[in-house]
Formats: structure tokens, sequence, C-alpha cells
């Protein structure tokens, strides 16, 4: 039998043609994930310059480094308190809206299209759209303030409430995703346990809290790993509102990283690292949420 055979019969067989089919997706996961992933922690060890114009081995000399960054240690603060903020309210909010928009009606399909409409801008655009809004000199909704006789006030210039706007807008541009999310999880949840619950004599609130909630906790489970894991990525909001400011008070993690590598240090060593650390703690996050998510799946499946 010629080589060619031999090769064509190979590769004709299920169980190796199989390989042949996920080789594609296995050769990009390779190029643009796992070995940009080893070339970053390479680079984590150096001291070196975002244009390799200098170089030099310190081992974890820039992890330790990290750890007793004031700023970076603040930009962490900042984001714990923009994740703590913004996923239990994006995820109630969401689930609120879901209940309300849930049915056929033609009202209804009206309003999970618009909920869905500020997704379809870009982070920047929505960001430039309310930070020229909410401007205490040309911004329309600082104008609507003061004709309902509100206080005026420069929300992002002020160092207790800029997080807070950035928060808000985050909520207003994401949460129609997870609403829709939501809407086909509970059109997914069978009829007939809504239909046991009112021969039961359950009101409307028992039955979202013991039918609703119950039924759709896996797609709950999935946005907050998801809220979670994006809100401890925030930037471009951040970097077109405030750009960190004022103060750092805005100042994330990833902010903080870029502005490092690219605007006032031109330290990649150091930003690299600061990564590494930021990688670390969404992989423990996430996977102590998953173990969860799996736990209470299986009790649940249990009883």
């Amino acid at each position: 039998m010629s080589w060619g055979k031999r090769l064509t019969g190979y590769w004709n067989k299920p169980q190796h043609a199989a390989y042949l089919f996920i080789a594609p997706a296995v050769l990009i996961i390779t190029l643009f994930c796992i070995v940009p992933m080893l070339a970053s922690f390479g680079i984590s060890t150096m001291n070196i310059t975002t244009y390799f114009t200098s170089s030099k081995f310190v081992g974890w000399g820039n992890f330790a480094e990290a750890f007793h960054d004031s700023k970076f240690l603040n930009s962490w603060k900042v984001t714990g308190i923009y994740t703590v903020c913004v996923v239990p309210i994006m995820i109630c909010f969401a689930l609120f809206m879901a209940a309300l928009v849930n049915s056929e009606r033609r009202s209804d399909k009206f309003f999970r299209t618009i909920f869905i409409l500020p997704i379809i801008c870009s982070s920047t655009v929505t960001g430039l759209m309310w930070k020229l809004f909410l401007d205490p000199n040309i911004g329309w909704g600082i104008y609507a303030m003061e004709k309902l006789g509100l206080p005026s006030m420069d929300i992002f210039s002020n160092v207790k409430l800029a997080i807070f706007g950035i928060v808000f807008i985050t909520v207003w541009s994401g949460f129609g995703v997870s609403c829709m999310i939501l809407v086909a999880a509970m059109q997914g949840v069978s009829t007939s346990l809504y239909e046991a619950a009112s021969l039961d004599g359950a009101n409307a609130f028992q039955k979202s809290l013991h039918v609703t909630i119950p039924g759709i906790s896996s797609t709950l489970w999935f946005i907050l790993i998801t809220q979670i894991i994006a809100s401890f990525q925030v930037f471009d909001l951040v970097y077109v509102i405030t750009n960190g400011g004022p103060a750092h008070s805005t100042e994330t993690v990833v902010s903080y990283v870029y502005s490092n590598a690219f605007t006032t240090n031109n330290r990649l060593g150091y930003s690299t690292a600061m990564s590494e650390v930021l990688f670390v703690v969404i992989l423990l996050v996430t996977v102590l949420l998953y173990s969860r998510m799996l736990a209470q799946e299986k009790n649940g499946g249990a009883q």
C-alpha cells in the first residue's frame, strides 16, 4: 500500500478525522491565547520598557513592587467598589425588568428592543455621550436638574461621586443584555409549575420566589460570573470619561496597568506583572463561583 493511501485511510477513520475538525480552533487558541499568556509571564519577570529599549531580568521583583504600590492597591479598592455596586444592581434591575416584559405582547417586544439598543453603541460612544450629557456647562442633564430645582453638580469631577456615575452608566448600557438572557430563561420554565403553584394558593411574589428563581438559577449564575469578570476588567468607560481621575478616585486596575505601560512610565514588565495578578484573581473568583454553582445544581438535583 502506498504512503498516500495509508495517510488517506488513517484520516478517513472517524476517531482520527475529528482531530482535523478541531485543528483550526486549537491552532487559533494556541497562537492567540496560550502563546501570549506564556510570553506575558516571561515579560512580567523582566524590567523592560514598552518600546523594548532596555531589559533586565528581575524575577519576582515586579510582583513584590506591585504589592507595595499604594496606587496599585488603591486601584483594587476602586475596582472592588465598582464591582460591588455594579453586579448586584445590574442583576436585580435586569431581573425586575425581565419579569415585566416576559410576554409576547407587542408592548413587551417593543420594550425589549429598547432595552437592547444601548449595546449597539460602543462603550467609547456611550461614555462620551454621558460625559457631554452631564457636563455642568453644556449638558442637557444638568440643565434639566436645575430647571427641576435640583442642585447642579459636576459629577465626574467629584471625588466621591465620580465612580458612582460610572456605575450608573454601566448599568444603563449593559442591563439590556442580561435582561434578554433572563427573559429567554423565564420563558423556558414549564408553565405546569406555575399552574401547580396557583392550585396551592401561591401569589405572584411566591411564584417568582419559589418557581421562577429556581428555574433560572443556572442563568443567574452565568450572569453573575460574567458580570464579575467584566467588572474586574472595566477600562473603556473610565478611560473616556475620567481617565482615572479625579485624584485616582476612578482609577481601576486595568486603567492603572494601561497608564503604567503606555502613558506615564512605559514600564511594560511591571504592567504585565500587575496584569498577571489580575488574571490570577479573576481565575480564582471564577473557579470558586463555578464550583459553588455546580454544588448547588447537584444538591438541587438530589432533592
